[in-house]
């Protein structure tokens, strides 16, 4: 290692010994014949004093500059002490500096710089102490997901990302097939129907952090891209999903910000939420400070979209129908409810899902609803319709937008502050200018030329 310690890490007891660190330089302060450097990295700032020999030799090493200091950790006097520092109590005293890397000036500045210079330079941006602690919060999440769902027995599977566009796709991101001209994958939008079948295959607790795709107009809340935890489970009922997901929201807000949550979280139907507050997603939070969860309950099972003509899948179409509104579906299909909910926190829908259709019959009854012939469904949907005539079990699920839960927490206005190397608000990646033109041979081979 070219380091012996990082630059958040040294303290008053490590007083006398020689040690090295790597990192950036966050500053360089010349007084005199003496310079003082702060050194970091992500766990720290580290305060670097400089002899006159050395300050002579690096006068103007540049910000941001990747360098290794080697040099004995000195305990400063009580006087001196930086309390705002986790390594206040002590800097270092340097012995030798090697400038492992000389940075040019850095066109971004992370406090004052608009989004677009953000996104350009993100490498740059993802060194802010903002960035790094809504990624750190990030990996946390994950982590303790991943912690609780093992330990309640779900097994973590992955999903094709190669799949296949459906009548209710239109928003499908489509590959074109090399071996197969004319023909198209689509990356999946979730993997709904992949943990559907998981479920026929006697999986009876999957889960997945799982990367979707939608070609959608952007907002503050939504990416062409983004992470979901996609959760099911056979043998459920509704109050299995609540109870499960609130147990595992009160675990993550405890362990990632020591936040104890009031379970159950409170319940309304669809009909109290738009009765009541005008919105399905109501906003029960008095600040950023407050979260607070609401179940939303009961939605429509269908809607008639006046653009399309027909009735649409309020949630989606493998949504189950509430069993005493069955007879609704042909002759009232807009008064069905569904065993669908959403999960709100603060006004945003953190997580949505739904107790599935399990029997063929009902199924194919909510497809002509739909207006989705036979003969399409069954060239769409024909491996679902078999698989639920072979042995389905009752089964349901929720899914956890990952990326808006941790803007939330994170206390961002949008998710594009807790996402790596996120689109912009035109679904453009500023950073890799892209999307870009292909070659013309790239289109011939895909026989799309």
């Amino acid at each position: 290692m070219l380091r012996t310690h990082t630059c958040g890490e040294l303290r008053k007891e490590h007083a006398g010994k020689e040690v090295t660190l790597c990192g950036w330089v966050e500053a360089h302060r010349v007084q005199g014949k003496l310079s003082f450097i702060m050194i970091r990295d992500r766990y720290g700032v580290t305060q670097v004093f400089v002899n006159p020999k050395l300050t002579a030799e690096f006068n103007n090493i540049s910000k941001e500059s990747v360098i290794s200091i080697t040099g004995e950790v000195k305990e400063r006097p009580e006087n001196q002490i930086k309390a705002d520092m986790v390594t206040g109590e002590i800097e270092l005293s340097a012995k030798e500096i090697k400038i492992l890397n000389k940075s040019e000036e850095i066109p971004l500045d992370p406090e004052t710089s608009s989004e677009e210079t953000r996104l350009k330079y993100r490498y740059l941006d993802l060194r802010s102490e903002r960035m790094q602690k809504n990624l750190l919060l990030r990996h946390k999440v994950v982590e303790i997901i991943n912690s609780f769902l093992s330990n309640e027995k779900f097994i973590g599977i992955e999903t094709p990302l190669l799949a296949k566009s459906t009548p209710e796709g239109a928003r499908d991101y489509l590959v074109p097939s090399r071996k197969f001209p004319g023909k198209f994958f689509a990356l999946p939008q979730s993997p709904q129907l992949f943990k559907q079948l998981l479920m026929v295959a006697g999986y009876d607790k999957y889960y997945q952090i799982a990367r979707c795709l939608r070609d959608e107009d952007l907002r503050s809340d939504r990416q062409p891209e983004f992470t979901q935890l996609d959760i099911e489970m056979s043998f459920v009922e509704e109050e299995d999903i609540y109870s499960l997901s609130e147990t595992l929201m009160k675990k993550v807000f405890k362990e990632a910000l020591d936040i104890d949550l009031k379970v159950p979280f409170p319940r309304m139907t669809y009909k109290e939420a738009m009765e009541k507050h005008k919105s399905d997603k109501p906003n029960l939070s008095k600040s950023k400070d407050d979260f607070q969860f609401l179940w939303v309950h009961e939605f429509p099972m269908l809607e008639f979209s006046e653009e399309e003509g027909r009735h649409v899948a309020v949630h989606h179409p493998f949504t189950a129908p509430r069993e005493e509104d069955l007879s609704l579906i042909e002759k009232d299909p807009t008064n069905v409810r569904s065993h669908g909910y959403d999960l709100v926190l603060n006004g945003f829908e953190i997580a949505g899902g739904s107790i599935r259709n399990h029997n063929s019959e009902i199924q194919q009854r909510i497809f002509k609803a739909l207006n989705i012939e036979e003969k399409e469904a069954k060239e769409k949907f024909g491996f679902l319709i078999n698989a639920l005539k072979q042995g389905a079990p009752p089964h349901g699920g929720i899914a956890f937008g990952l990326d808006r839960l941790i803007a939330v927490m994170a206390k961002e206005d949008s998710i594009r502050d807790v996402i790596p190397f996120p689109k912009n608000k035109d679904a453009k990646d500023l950073m890799l200018d892209s999307p870009s033109e292909v070659s013309e041979e790239q289109l011939k081979e895909l026989k799309l030329k």
